[in-house]
């Protein structure tokens, strides 16, 4: 593992995840990122992907062949950014954006606020009613949560979308654990032991953080994305 890691770093960006590539073989850094996945398959699944392939020159069949193992398993190529005129070109062929959002500095610090090694689960979908998601982690969703739509995190979770179900983040007990979203009209939010009114829905929604406060009481304030 240490190994695959090394050719092959993942983080979370504002559209998914990034796959950083090392000057490595092609071979080598494509075989590092498949067994990345393969080593964790819930954490990657439906995942959106854009990775960083550096100078790597790549034709059609190079981006094909990888494009269609990560389809096996149920992970999308998005986007490709490289400083090749050539890869870009490739990537432009096939249909692949060659420029990603990097978040802004105070987005940058919620997301690094919550992404650790191993310990995000990223969902790349709307959560519908009925839909439980829980994790030993934190959650982050790029997508609505729907009413009848439960998250259960022992982290804390950010939603890039609308919140109408419920959200529990600090699951086991950490009261430092908060909840991010764009729109936070939950039917219920609870951090650790504390729980929430039902929050109305919002004309004008603005993007909203819950936390504990020092009085020791759940609250929601503006949460500034950039």
């Amino acid at each position: 593992m240490e190994q695959t890691t090394s050719l092959v770093q993942i983080k979370g960006i504002r559209d998914g995840l990034l796959a950083s590539f090392s000057d490595a073989p092609w071979e080598d850094q494509c075989g590092a990122l498949i067994t990345q996945i393969d080593e964790r398959p819930a954490f990657f699944q439906g995942a959106r992907l854009a990775m960083d392939v550096g100078l790597q020159v790549l034709k059609v069949n190079d981006l094909v062949d990888l494009r269609d193992r990560l389809s096996e398993r149920n992970v999308v190529l998005w986007a490709v950014v490289s400083e090749s005129p050539t890869t870009e070109k490739t990537s432009q062929l096939l249909g692949l954006a060659t420029r990603i959002s990097k978040p802004r500095p105070e987005e940058r610090k919620q997301f690094a606020d919550v992404i650790s090694d191993d310990t995000a689960l990223f969902i790349t979908k709307t959560l519908r009613s009925g839909t439980r998601v829980e994790y030993p982690g934190h959650i982050v969703i790029f997508g609505d949560v729907n009413p009848g739509a439960e998250v259960v995190a022992e982290g804390n979770v950010i939603v890039w979308g609308r919140v109408r179900g419920m959200i529990h983040a600090g699951a086991k007990g950490n009261r430092s654990s908060f909840i991010c979203a764009l729109d936070l009209s939950a039917n219920q939010l609870r951090i650790a032991d504390e729980v929430s009114a039902m929050l109305k829905p919002q004309k004008d929604p603005k993007p909203e953080i819950a936390s504990i406060n020092s009085e020791g009481r759940l609250q929601a304030e503006l949460w500034h994305t950039g």
